[in-house]
């Protein structure tokens, strides 16, 4: 079957960027995020040899998440000056590599690598490649999770065990363990009291957020039942807000991120301009699918 390779293009850059000693180009600007960013792409190609390749970027504009809970995301640290500069640096990268890129205002990246998953994978199988943990929800039999460790290398390929070997629950459970836990990187509450271990018991007993609440009055000891009706509504909010859209309204198709070569003009004048020079021996690599590959996917 094809493969579809989706890209969280913030938070690939932030990983990048931390994980990366500070580098500049000729012209004295930083680079270490592009340079990283680009360097995944490359092993991406290796490891997964995509038929399609998709970017989704955030915008800075609010999102309807903001627009429902004013908290969301606030305490979430401005972002160094040095990698936002980089943002639209990779964004140039993409274009001079042919390679799509999508962002749409009142959305986060998020949901639209949910609604690209979601309206392709019947198609091809869906490589999502993130370092977000909130994506796990997106996992099916045709939908999995790329994720870069220990910096930029050794990759994880999640699927739906690894989703319930690392958090103990089911995919489809994940936007109600938020619910219920909250999410402080995004800032939205929770259910106050109530945290990763005995949200994790209560999921596997009742299976979801609305078979907790269903079955309220049989939840024990009195002080968990409390604090969850306490925090009734604070918790069907953060489950709104935990959940990846996917229906964004996105005019595409399959073919519209067709990947082909990287051996364009374009794309030797942009490495050579950033001092990227150990990249132009890579771009022109054919893509190969060995079947050691197809034992792996």
């Amino acid at each position: 079957m094809k493969k579809l390779v989706l890209l969280d293009a913030h938070a690939l850059l932030h990983r990048a960027y931390h994980a990366l000693p500070p580098l500049s180009s000729p012209q004295g600007y930083p680079v270490n995020a592009v340079y990283g960013f680009l360097k995944m792409l490359f092993k991406l190609r290796e490891d997964l040899a995509p038929d399609y390749l998709a970017v989704a970027f955030d915008t800075p504009k609010p999102t309807f998440r903001h627009q429902k809970f004013v908290g969301y995301q606030a305490k979430r640290p401005k972002m160094d000056e040095e990698l936002a500069g980089q943002i639209s640096l990779a964004k140039e990268a993409l274009a001079a590599m042919g390679i799509k890129k999508l962002e749409k205002e009142g959305f986060e990246a998020d949901d639209l690598l949910g609604t690209l998953a979601e309206k392709f994978k019947k198609e091809a199988e869906v490589f999502i490649v993130t370092g977000d943990r909130d994506l796990m929800q997106l996992v099916d039999k045709q939908v999995f999770l790329y994720f870069p460790q220990r910096g930029l290398s050794a990759p994880l390929l999640v699927k739906e065990k690894e989703v319930e070997k690392i958090l103990g629950i089911k995919p489809e459970q994940v936007v109600d363990y938020k619910a219920l836990a909250g999410d402080s990187s995004d800032n939205y509450p929770g259910v106050a009291g109530v945290g990763p271990k005995t949200t994790q018991k209560l999921l596997q007993e009742y299976g979801s957020l609305e078979q907790i609440y269903q079955n309220l009055a049989k939840i024990e000891p009195p002080s968990l039942r409390e604090k969850l009706e306490k925090g009734r509504e604070a918790a069907f909010l953060s489950q709104e807000l935990a959940m990846v859209r996917k229906d964004v309204p996105l005019r595409v198709k399959l073919d519209d991120f067709r990947f082909g070569n990287w051996g364009k003009k374009e794309t030797e004048d942009f490495f050579k301009n950033l001092g990227f020079r150990s990249f132009l021996g890579q771009k022109k690599k054919k893509e190969k699918k060995s079947a050691k590959q197809a034992r792996l996917f």
